[in-house]
């Protein structure tokens, strides 16, 4: 990310109210450059670029006013936080940016100070991005680049990309989504959508005009984020996820000699699950992975048998259930301490990841056993209150999908921390 800041020499007195406001009095503005001395620094800057500010229209004006008087005619798309923040951020009590920033956890130093003031903005930009999960704000700034008839390459579309992990958005000449997809690394993934030979990625190679992304930092805010939005937006070539992925489930029935078995069929969503599974190989190879900790019944749960018992018994890691050997409530004790760590239906924790940068965390609330969204959060901020995290957070839904998905990584990933409380 490319910085200019400097001190600018207004060429008059600097009014009482403004040193107050600031800190800035005219001894400091003596030795600054002048608008004319700069202006060429901006124009190289902004080139391409959307300017984004806090009351956009009073910043714009005020450049737009300085060129003017250099005979150029400055003209830039821009977007503004402060009515962003109104339609993705409600109920705000205020949104002037030093309460706004303070009520959502973002960090700002040199308050009043074009740096301190552009890099909370910043910050606040990009946790509206976060928030717009039907990507209004990329959609309409791609439709100003149609207008303007740009029409990049795909090697060049490529290029623009990090090695990042993270969300990439596909749109069509109309600024339209036609496909959403995750990564650990973005750039590798879309390059592969344009070189690959499948149907599918022969149309997204016809159809692509521009890709945008968004990095998450954390794989798991990445795969909850793809489930999400791909729901919400319907991107042309998501059909099989625009609906639920997990389509085989795992229930608890109770049989007549008083032992719980666990069954893998097809999902119902009118049964209570305890987990689900994307195929019924997965949900085999998981079973099997089960019966193994916590020493259940191969037989019991439909795996494997033998003439006497199961295979477990077999090799003396089964008790007896299988032939009525184990006292049932000890055996459902087991399949019962599997089920507790396999849901967090009653649980309350925060699961914090890495982030975006070395300096950043990501973190995600469970309440109640209800998925509630993600935050991103400087590390010079810890998130020890709940309340304080519930002010930055993206919501996100909750639904089978997106508890699957949590309970699938921690199983099968390493995250910094879980903190239950």
């Amino acid at each position: 990310m490319d910085q200019f800041i400097s001190l600018v020499n207004p060429e008059k007195p600097i009014q009482p109210f403004v040193v107050k406001l600031t800190g800035i009095n005219n001894a400091m503005l003596r030795s600054a450059p002048k608008f004319y001395e700069i202006a060429k620094r901006i124009l190289e800057i902004t080139d391409g670029c959307i300017l984004v500010a806090h009351n956009t229209s009073f910043d714009y004006r005020i450049l737009r006013t300085e060129f003017n008087r250099l005979g150029y005619d400055f003209i830039k798309p821009t977007l503004c936080t402060v009515e962003l923040s109104k339609k993705l951020i409600p109920d705000q009590v205020s949104y002037s940016l030093g309460k706004l920033v303070r009520a959502l956890g973002i960090p700002v130093t040199d308050r009043h100070r074009a740096s301190g003031d552009a890099l909370a903005t910043v910050k606040l930009f990009k946790m509206l991005l976060a928030k717009d999960i039907e990507k209004e704000i990329i959609i309409s700034q791609i439709k100003v680049e149609i207008k303007s008839g740009l029409t990049p390459k795909l090697l060049d579309i490529v290029e623009s990309l990090p090695n990042k992990t993270g969300i990439y958005y596909i749109h069509n000449e109309k600024g339209d989504l036609v496909y959403i997809g995750k990564s650990k690394n973005i750039k590798k993934r879309v390059n592969q959508h344009f070189t690959g030979k499948t149907t599918k990625c022969k149309k997204i190679q016809v159809e692509v005009f521009a890709v945008t992304y968004e990095e998450t930092g954390s794989e798991l805010i990445a795969l909850l984020k793809e489930s999400e939005e791909i729901k919400i937006n319907k991107p042309l070539y998501n059909r099989a996820q625009r609906k639920s992925i997990f389509q085989w489930a795992l229930y608890d029935e109770l049989d007549a000699n008083g032992y719980l078995n666990l069954k893998l069929l097809k999902a119902d969503g009118r049964k209570k699950e305890i987990t689900s599974f994307t195929s019924i190989q997965e949900g085999k190879n998981a079973l099997f992975r089960i019966t193994d900790k916590y020493h259940l019944c191969q037989k019991l749960n439909g795996l494997y048998e033998t003439q006497n018992g199961c295979f477990q018994h077999k090799i003396k890691e089964c008790n007896g259930a299988c032939l009525k050997l184990e006292n049932p409530a000890e055996y459902n004790q087991r399949v019962e301490d599997f089920m507790n760590d396999m849901s967090f239906e009653s649980n309350n924790m925060i699961i914090i990841d890495r982030g975006r940068r070395v300096d950043e965390r990501t973190a995600i609330l469970i309440e109640n056993g209800i998925y509630k969204g993600y935050c991103f959060y400087d590390l010079n901020y810890q998130i020890n209150n709940v309340e304080v995290l519930k002010n930055i957070l993206i919501p996100m839904q909750n639904n089978r999908d997106t508890r699957t998905i949590i309970q699938m990584y921690l199983r099968k990933n390493r995250v910094m921390k879980v903190i239950k409380f």
